[in-house]
């Protein structure tokens, strides 16, 4: 599995001379950052960074809220209709983005908000929640009640059960959708594409796929767009995989 990182990273400090000499599984020799700084600065990849961390932090966090909102009350407060409430959210996960482009596209248009930042973070708060929320409200549903009914015999109220009592004990599932949330929203690519047109809010997957697509570089700076492109998201999953570990381990020992 690490190989092809390996593979990027190699041809990712290379010169373009070294690449056509010794081939793209040859040790660099000289080590050249020219690459990489000749494709940070072609793209404005700075800017680009903090685009994508920005949008994906912010549909991370608004999500989980968003999710653990609707969980709450589809899960424990047992809404009526709450079968079917979950299954349009369920059927908003299966829908594909090319049939939801156009009225995106419109709809972004006609609030005054077609290429901007919040536009795409609004869209992919909803589109992380609905899945965020289908699977919290399974989660929520077999919740203890003997520590509902503790909180409220001690005078919480639903907002007070909710911050104070669910949510710390769900802390290790909503650690994993802030994870997953995070990675797939920093790997979106088509809707970002569409709804972000101006060079200044572009993405980082937009940006790389904007730069291949005109035919602008050779195979090292390919590899340093790839290897600038995926390191961050790898970063992060290391940072939070301590939490991503106990999560998915949540509940299998008492």
């Amino acid at each position: 599995m690490l190989v092809p990182f390996a593979i990027v990273a190699l041809n990712a400090v290379k010169t373009p001379a070294d690449y056509a000499a010794n081939g793209p599984l040859a040790v660099p020799d000289p080590v050249s950052l020219d690459a990489l700084i000749a494709f940070w600065q072609r793209v404005d990849f700075g800017r680009k960074l903090l685009n994508s961390v920005v949008i994906s932090g912010s549909v991370a966090v608004l999500a989980v809220v968003v999710s653990v909102c609707n969980a709450y009350a589809l899960g424990i407060g047992r809404v009526r209709g709450r079968l079917w409430i979950l299954v349009v959210f369920l059927v908003a996960n299966t829908l594909p983005q090319e049939a939801l482009v156009y009225p995106l596209y419109f709809l972004t248009n006609q609030v005054g908000l077609y290429d901007t930042k919040t536009a795409v973070i609004v869209i992919f708060t909803a589109v992380q929640a609905a899945f965020g929320t289908y699977l919290l409200t399974s989660t929520l549903g077999e919740f203890p009640r003997e520590l509902l009914e503790a909180a409220r015999i001690d005078g919480a109220g639903k907002w007070q059960t909710l911050v104070r009592v669910v949510v710390p004990v769900s802390r290790p599932t909503l650690s994993v959708l802030f994870v997953f949330f995070f990675i797939w929203t920093w790997n979106e690519f088509f809707l970002p594409m569409v709804l972000l047109i101006s060079n200044d809010n572009q993405t980082v997957p937009v940006a790389l796929g904007v730069l291949q697509g005109q035919r602008m570089m050779d195979a090292t700076t390919t590899g340093a767009s790839a290897l600038l492109g995926v390191l961050p998201a790898v970063v992060f999953f290391l940072v939070f995989q301590r939490a991503l570990a106990r999560g998915v381990t949540a509940g299998a020992v008492r």
